[in-house]
């Protein structure tokens, strides 16, 4: 009898094992699948003349060393937010075309992405503004560039915002055809360089900022004074942004690679607190966004 116990038991063990294996609730949640973003651009996606430029650099990779945080440090906070998983990088330089990236700085970045976000000069060809000829070659070789190392790879455009300077001071190539003439013209450039490129999207950030100033959330001319009230979009050389700026540019380029709406964001959205906007503003900032975004959408 005493021999026949061991037996008996090692009989009963798969017993045991599937006795505690069917109590189990369920398998730990699966954690949310990493994707890869690139930021391509200069002193607009840097956050320049604004604190946005160096906050939170330590959570994004600079590949350049200079350690921007910028916008793509902002898109970073948002998707933590969320709970979205976002390994983010950038590669940027001031008063740099895309054409420079290509040319000068490929061997940082030519690798497989997930998402890629490239923002082209303000005023698109230093020497001949508003001529769109350069970018959309540079769209195109980039994009070519990304497709061959994952040919799933999301690029999306930023079309960038009318300059104050461009529009309101004489000699500006914009000057007296009104706030919203420069976004317009860029976002533009943007459609025909996703056309030409088949690169994914535009993301119309110039016009959500004119969406801003229609509304009377932001001034539409920062050398009048600006309204009690309203926010000014541009830093102080009316050609930059500002925190609220760069703010508004990150809700829109999140809106875009995401898919969700700003507004979940919410009036206790952490970087705007960080940051120094209030939640009334952080509020009315993600609801233009969304409102652009689904313009956007509804152009197809």
């Amino acid at each position: 009898m005493i021999r026949l116990l061991p037996a008996l038991l090692l009989a009963l063990l798969p017993s045991a094992v599937q006795a505690r294996t069917s109590q189990r609730v369920s398998p730990p949640p699966t954690a949310p699948t990493q994707r890869t973003i690139l930021f391509i651009g200069n002193s607009f996606t840097q956050g320049a003349h604004s604190a946005v430029r160096n906050w939170h650099a330590d959570r994004v990779v600079d590949l350049t060393g200079q350690r921007y945080g910028g916008v793509p440090a902002l898109f970073k906070e948002f998707a933590d937010e969320v709970g979205l998983r976002y390994a983010v990088s950038l590669e940027t330089q001031g008063g740099r075309s895309l054409a420079f990236h290509y040319d000068e700085r490929r061997q940082l970045f030519d690798r497989a992405w997930d998402v890629v976000v490239l923002q082209e000069y303000s005023t698109l060809d230093a020497e001949r503004p508003g001529d769109p000829g350069k970018y959309l070659s540079a769209v195109e070789r980039l994009t070519r560039l990304f497709r061959a190392r994952n040919p799933g790879a999301r690029i999306e455009l930023t079309a960038t915002w009318s300059r104050a300077d461009q529009t309101y001071r004489p000699g500006g190539h914009w000057y007296g055809r009104g706030i919203a003439a420069m976004a317009d013209d860029l976002a533009a450039a943007a459609e025909r360089a996703r056309r030409a490129s088949g690169a994914t999207g535009v993301i119309s950030v110039g016009q959500a900022w004119t969406r801003a100033m229609a509304q009377h959330v932001a001034d539409p001319d920062p050398y009048d004074g600006i309204t009690f009230g309203q926010v000014n979009l541009w830093s102080y050389d009316q050609y930059h942004a500002s925190i609220a700026g760069y703010y508004l540019e990150a809700l829109m380029v999140f809106g875009r690679v995401t898919g969700l709406d700003p507004r979940m964001l919410g009036a206790n959205e952490r970087a705007a607190d960080e940051l120094g906007l209030s939640p009334d503003l952080a509020l009315s900032l993600q609801r233009v966004a969304a409102e652009q975004l689904a313009a956007d959408r509804g152009r197809g």
